[in-house]
């Protein structure tokens, strides 16, 4: 093994000659002919120090890198293979199942029980990758070299892994992957640098997952050799698939702002040409020196050279199109025009925004004033749309949407802006938004007589009918107290719903009449707005009629709307309730009245005790206050009066 092995992350003093050693970024190399006894303890130390040499963590490229100077994603079919050129593996290759020790090249991973997934390379229709059974003895799996590359130049390695074995597949989840990535140089004795994943266990679910590792050619070396190995042994686990093996370059990070400190440049197409001064700015992690070739884009796909501009500032033409700049950088003028070797900044975009087309209108809206109204306009995602009160200036209403719903009749009008920058359309689209009325229609009440039928009305004309009958015409016939309701269309569609209230006035129903001393107390079974009479012409609201004669009495009870009337025949006989004998020829004798119809009446008259005092017939059925001709004194009195088969009693107060 050769004492020139690069010594990673180590400084030593200077304790020979300058002319036998020399450093390169941080890093010591001792010619072999310099090997003798006065320097047998540096000699030692740098054995030492050798050994430690490669135990770099994988990392990614921590500033710009350049286009991918190689990729190997294994291509793709349905077909497993082909083999990988002979000296790259010590594994069998195998088109069928791969055991254990065993390789294949195949689109899928459907093996034993492993994890079936697809290749990590974007886009492949069957995509293949690099599937690992690996051997029941760690080592060495994969090889190969990587030529064309830049002398002096610092490079990031990266490539796909996945744990083929599902969870609990094994007992502890099987044995865990786990890849050592190396870089040696051509003549395969010094190791530039490596890294190792650490454990990638077994997952219910897995994932692709990217490693990378970073390392810089020595002077005069154009090609390394890429080897990968097991660090454990195979058997239950330690199976893996490998995909999108890639080199680039890497450099420093390279940002590119105006000289203003923009990162990019937004103008609308209306405000002119435009043009801005570009300075790139590395961070100089990586390069000590620094060589420039600046590009041009249209599309930022195409890129072509710009000549002449190869210093860290740029000014940009006049522009009225998108543009796209960049930057390469390498740290050796001879580097960077070779894609090779050198890293590319971000890139600065000089975005003319065009000026939108106006909205496409949906339509101009009309709509019954009792609705919401949504004007609605289309327009391309990338655009935004305000909503104003007139065609040029005027007042904003509404910003960002498609959709405006005004609660005013009028013109309205959608302006397309750019997302980007205040960039509006030329013109605005213009909406109109008008509000029908409703029909005009009333609730109300309606009355019927019991036993009729009610003529109910929507009461407006030219318009559609829709009872809750499911009668459609303007006026129905009902029978049946209730709540009807009947909607109306007018010929904009606008409707209006009119509610009935039908309500039953029943005829009066007689419950009883009788005699109070001279008046008549009538009484109904229902209530009512109802009026009463003795005669059919003379009617009062109340039902007691008072100092009535007593007499045959025809009884007339109406309701006054004309829903109905009813009479009865009534003997009003009369017994007064008092009377006075004092001898002023009024009131002297207590005669009942209204009796005259009846061929047999009866008089009997007693006192409180029950004594008889009198008893008379027919036409001497009548009393003077005496008994056995002398005056009764003032007190109650009982009577019982028989009129045929009629018996009335009662009781009267005698007073003098």
């Amino acid at each position: 093994m050769k004492v020139e092995k690069i010594l990673m992350n180590y400084t030593l003093p200077l304790i020979q000659p300058k002319n036998e050693y020399f450093l390169y970024q941080n890093r010591i190399f001792i010619p072999v002919n310099t090997a003798g006894p006065k320097y047998f303890l540096c000699f030692l130390l740098l054995l030492v120090l050798a050994s430690l040499e490669g135990r770099a963590q994988l990392g990614f490229c921590t500033g710009n890198s350049g286009d991918p100077i190689f990729t190997e994603n294994f291509g793709s079919g349905t077909t497993d293979g082909p083999a990988l050129p002979p000296g790259t593996t010590t594994y069998n290759f195998t088109t069928g199942t791969p055991n254990d020790g065993d390789y294949t090249i195949s689109s899928t991973t459907n093996y034993f029980d492993w994890q079936n997934v697809d290749d990590n390379t974007p886009g492949d229709t069957n995509g293949k990758m690099f599937i690992v059974n690996a051997s029941f003895t760690a080592g060495e799996f994969y090889q190969r070299a990587v030529t064309g590359l830049c002398e002096n130049t610092t490079y990031e390695f990266s490539s796909w892994l996945i744990n083929l074995l599902p969870a609990n597949s094994c007992e502890s989840n099987g044995i865990p992957i786990n890849v050592r990535f190396q870089i040696w140089d051509e003549t395969d004795t010094n190791l530039l640098a490596q890294g190792d994943t650490g454990n990638i266990p077994a997952r219910a679910s897995a994932n692709w997952e990217q490693y990378a590792l970073v390392f810089q050619t020595l002077p005069g070396q154009t090609s390394v050799i890429l080897k990968m190995r097991n660090n454990s042994n195979g058997g239950c686990g330690n199976d893996l698939a490998i995909d999108d093996i890639v080199f680039k370059s890497c450099g420093d990070s390279v940002t590119v702002n105006t000289d203003l400190g923009e990162d990019n440049l937004i103008s609308c197409e209306n405000q002119g040409s435009v043009s801005a001064t570009l300075v790139a700015t590395p961070d100089n992690s990586i390069f000590s020196t620094h060589a420039y070739q600046w590009q041009a884009s249209t599309d930022n796909q195409n890129w072509t050279n710009i000549p002449g501009e190869n210093t860290n500032t740029f000014t940009t033409p006049m522009l009225n199109t998108t543009s796209f700049y960049r930057v390469k950088v390498a740290e050796d003028p001879v580097n960077v025009s070779n894609d090779l070797c050198n890293v590319l900044s971000d890139v600065f975009e000089i975005n003319i925004v065009p000026i939108p087309p106006p909205p496409i209108s949906n339509g101009d809206v009309s709509v019954c004033v009792n609705e919401t109204a949504t004007l609605n306009v289309d327009s391309a995602d990338i655009y935004s749309v305000n909503w104003y009160d007139s065609p040029t200036g005027g007042n904003l209403l509404l910003e960002n949407s498609r959709e405006f719903s005004p609660t005013e009749a009028g013109t309205y009008y959608a302006e397309a802006n750019s997302n980007e920058v205040d960039c509006p359309s030329d013109t605005r689209t213009a909406i109109t938004l008008t509000f029908n009325p409703l029909p005009q229609v009333f609730d109300s009440i309606v009355t019927f007589c019991e036993g009729d039928t009610a003529l109910l009305s929507a009461e407006i004309d030219n318009v559609s009918y829709t009872w809750s009958t499911g009668e459609v015409t303007r006026d129905i016939t009902v029978g049946t107290p209730g709540e009807y309701s009947v909607t109306v269309t007018n010929a904009n569609g606008c409707s209006s719903t009119r509610t009935i209230v039908l309500e039953q006035i029943d005829a009066p129903r007689l419950d009883s009449v009788r005699t109070n001393g001279r008046s008549i107390i009538i009484t109904t079974q229902n209530a009512g707005d109802f009026e009463f009479s003795l005669d059919g012409t003379n009617f009062q609201d109340s039902p007691i009629f008072e100092a009535v004669l007593g007499g045959m009495y025809t009884i007339y009870i109406r309701d006054k709307t004309n829903c109905g009337i009813i009479t009865t025949d009534f003997l009003h006989i009369v017994v007064p309730n008092f009377f006075t004998p004092n001898g002023d020829t009024t009131n002297d004798v207590l005669i009942p009245e209204g009796i005259a119809s009846f061929s047999e009446v009866e008089l009997s008259i007693y006192n409180r005790y029950g004594k008889l005092l009198k008893y008379g017939k027919g036409e001497n059925a009548s009393w003077d206050g005496t008994f056995l001709g002398a005056p009764m004194p003032e007190s109650d009195y009982w009577y019982r009066l028989q009129l045929d088969t009629l018996v009335r009693k009662g009781h009267f107060t005698l007073k003098r």
